[in-house]
């Protein structure tokens, strides 16, 4: 399969791993934004076969996890309302809000549907016109776009029993508040490949200009991110950080002009508040004055009581690359993916989870020196 089998050969990895290994580094902490990288990095067996002195670090990368519990309440609140049909995505539904979740309270009546897309929202308000229809939009840059577009052809189509509940993140913001915060050190940025197909390269030329860190955007294969790993070490050998573009097959230096032009068209930017980091400024997506109409934030009066956290999770620290889930005292005790206790641990892309599936089943190097995820060969092809 074209650029699939090609980015998994295992001659090509041993030999990039290979390169890797013998570089004189000193230690090194690359962090990876986004969760899809993580799961790669696990499911590939990546971490074992870089040199001691390279620490991967998983960031902010899970769109669900950085969701904080305050905007779960408004989610459940507005379930609760009988005039409404919440729609969203499933792996919002096991997250835990501060008090309950989106499946607790639909167990006990209220009308929540799973959606593949925003579109099959939109069918539901279509097909649903005595209620209203909300559609919780979770997600960074990669899926905003088509929520904006759906926006645009409800409105073409008349449809105004729809509605859309916000949580839209931005990444490059957060990164600056990781640098800043200075609680990591980070040496090196593994920048998130589908968030980049859509915003380009140019949004995180501020790193390298005003903190000297070098940023690779990286692909998902093995070898994508084996590349980005020496791309990023050539940068920090030869002191000369900037944005190189790896995933050259997916990202454009101006990223996407016409979904960029939805964003734009139909969104405003504002703060927002991230779990485990706070608020930060120019960090969100808020729908633009000539569609407040539809914002569900103003459409419908939502009651919450004052968010809290649970007790013991160690979440929002781990998505500072502050700890690891190891770290955590609930990390596959009290919470495992079938009993969440945090977000980490209930999106795919969690980093908790992530870790609980590949960690925990068992992660090792088999005695020809292939790495082996769950006691599996890495899927490179020969």
């Amino acid at each position: 399969m074209r650029f699939i089998d090609e980015f998994r050969n295992s001659a090509a990895g041993r030999g990039l791993a290979l390169r890797i290994q013998e570089k004189k580094v000193r230690p090194t902490n690359l962090m990876e934004v986004c969760g899809t990288h993580t799961v790669a990095i696990f499911k590939h067996g990546i971490r074992q076969i870089l040199p001691e002195k390279i620490n991967l670090l998983s960031g902010p990368g899970c769109p669900v996890c950085v969701t904080p519990n305050a905007d779960i309440d408004k989610a459940i609140a507005l379930a609760k309302n009988a005039q409404v049909i919440l729609t969203t995505f499933g792996d919002m539904m096991k997250v835990p809000g501060s008090y309950s979740s989106l499946s607790q309270v639909k167990a006990v009546g209220a009308d929540i549907r799973v959606v593949y897309s925003i579109l099959d929202a939109l069918k539901i308000a279509e097909n649903n016109s005595r209620k209203s229809v909300v559609f919780l939009g979770v997600g960074f840059e990669t899926t905003s776009p088509t929520t904006a577009s759906a926006i645009l052809e409800a409105e073409r189509l008349g449809i105004d029993n729809f509605f859309f509940l916000s949580v839209h993140k931005l990444i490059p913001p957060a990164m600056r508040a990781l640098l800043d915060s200075d609680e990591v050190h980070i040496d090196g940025f593994i920048c998130p490949g589908h968030v980049s197909t859509i915003i380009g390269s140019q949004p995180y030329e501020f790193i390298p200009r005003e903190y000297g860190i070098p940023c690779v955007i990286a692909g998902f294969e093995p070898l994508d991110i084996l590349q980005a790993i020496d791309m990023l070490l050539e940068q920090i050998s030869a002191e000369e950080p900037r944005v190189d573009i790896q995933y050259r097959r997916a990202v454009r230096k101006e990223g996407n002009p016409i979904a960029l032009k939805y964003l734009s068209t139909v969104f405003d930017v504002t703060d927002a508040r991230w779990r485990g980091i706070g608020i930060i400024p120019k960090s969100g997506l808020k729908l633009g004055q000539r569609y407040e109409r539809v914002d569900a934030d103003c459409a419908f009066k939502i009651v919450t009581r004052p968010p809290k956290e649970a007790a013991g999770c160690c979440c929002g620290d781990i998505l500072r690359g502050v700890s690891t889930p190891h770290e955590c005292g609930l990390f596959a005790k009290a919470c495992t993916p079938e009993h969440p206790v945090g977000p980490c641990m209930v999106s795919t892309e969690g980093t908790c989870s992530v870790w609980y599936l590949y960690e925990e089943e068992g992660e090792a190097l088999s005695q020809t020196g292939e790495p082996q995820a769950n006691n599996k060969p890495v899927t490179l092809k020969e």
